[in-house]
């Protein structure tokens, strides 16, 4: 400090280039001071100093200071407000900085800028167009954000403060958190297996039988399988039991061990008329296992081992028939030609030999098959 400072009273403040010092002189606002060297009274005067490394204008002051003195404040800062159906996005150089939510207001240095708004408006709906959404992650800025991603295969169905609203299809959804909530029901559209299991069923004959069913299904309209069930694959599930209880229940054991695969042409239109009402195509249905109780499986293994066991014997004597004719054909050829039975006494001969060591005949060959024959070892 100096004389002539002293003597007029002052002190020298020095602020460099990201310095900025508001000034209040007998408690009222007096100036904004830039960098370099001021000097100013030393008595009935108070200094705030900011550091514009922090862009923010953040000061107990800031409300007496916009209605005392609006010409400082636009002078040297950036004001963001924002209405009830409004977000704003605060740009520093291009780069988004800051989010300002419905109903706020932020205030910034200009000079720690350059500083952009980009506002937005809710009353069309609260979805973040992608773009927007992953330049706001780049920068950090996903506080005022939620996300539902929506798998390959599937739908999304679209629910705003618990009104089911539309469809939106596979990829991530993102949407501003501010006052409503957002829910994202999945919906599958694949081709799905469902499987019914362990259903007691009496048949017409009044045997009781546990069957496993199966039937192939997708959803083709997904906002009317949310909207009109409250589980429509629950639905599927009553429908096929009531279509197979009608159909085994109109049928015999027998019936049903000799075509286990189909369901009755009527009961299955039933459940895929039922079910398009609901959005859901059903392909095949099938009864795939049929469990016995255990005394009527000893009863029907005994039936069918009593069956095949006839069939064997049936098999057995039509192939003793066959051999009877065949010798009884034989018999006749050699009757009706001499050379032929020669031919075969001759073949039984050799084999006769062939397992001998010694053969004595009496009486010639012609003699062979008239007289004794005599083995000897």
């Amino acid at each position: 400090m100096t004389v002539i400072d002293f003597v007029m009273g002052r002190r020298m403040l020095t602020l460099t280039e990201t310095e900025r010092a508001l000034v209040m002189r007998k408690g009222r606002f007096d100036t904004i001071l830039g960098p370099g060297r001021h000097g100013i009274a030393r008595r009935n005067t108070d200094v705030l100093v900011f550091d514009m490394s922090k862009p923010h204008f953040t000061s107990e002051y800031i409300d007496a200071l916009v209605k005392t003195r609006p010409d400082l404040v636009e002078a040297h800062l950036t004001q963001v407000r924002t209405g009830a159906d409004e977000v704003a996005i605060l740009n520093r150089d291009g780069r988004a900085f800051e989010v300002v939510t419905p109903d706020h207001r932020t205030f910034v240095w200009t000079d720690a800028g350059p500083w952009t708004v980009d506002r937005v408006e809710l009353s069309d709906g609260h979805e973040v167009p992608v773009a927007l959404a992953q330049r706001l992650m780049r920068s950090g800025l996903t506080r005022a954000l939620t996300s539902t991603e929506v798998p390959a295969g599937h739908v999304g169905i679209l629910s705003v403060d618990g009104v089911v609203t539309r469809q939106v299809p596979a990829g991530t959804h993102w949407f501003w958190m501010l006052g409503r909530k957002h829910l994202i029901k999945l919906v599958d559209t694949r081709w799905q297996a469902h499987e019914v299991g362990g259903q007691e069923i009496l048949t017409r004959d009044r045997v009781s039988l546990r069957v496993n069913l199966s039937a192939d299904y997708r959803v083709t309209d997904p906002m009317r399988a949310v909207a009109d069930a409250k589980d429509f694959v629950a639905a599927l599930h009553l429908s096929l039991q009531l279509a197979f209880r009608k159909t085994l229940g109109a049928l015999t054991l027998d019936e049903v061990l000799a075509d286990k695969v189909s369901v009755s042409a009527e009961a299955a239109a039933g459940v895929r008329s039922e079910m398009a009402g609901l959005g859901i195509e059903v392909g095949e249905i099938a009864l795939k296992d049929v469990i016995l109780p255990g005394e009527m499986r000893d009863i029907l293994n005994q039936v069918v081992a009593a069956q095949k066991e006839a069939e064997a014997n049936v098999i057995r004597r039509r192939e003793e028939t066959n051999a009877t004719r065949s010798l009884l054909n034989t018999a006749k050829v050699m009757a009706e030609n001499p050379v032929m039975l020669r031919l075969k006494e001759l073949e039984a001969l050799e084999t006769i030999a062939g397992k001998v060591e010694r053969l004595t005949v009496h009486n010639g060959a012609e003699g062979l098959m008239r007289d004794i024959v005599r083995l000897a070892d």
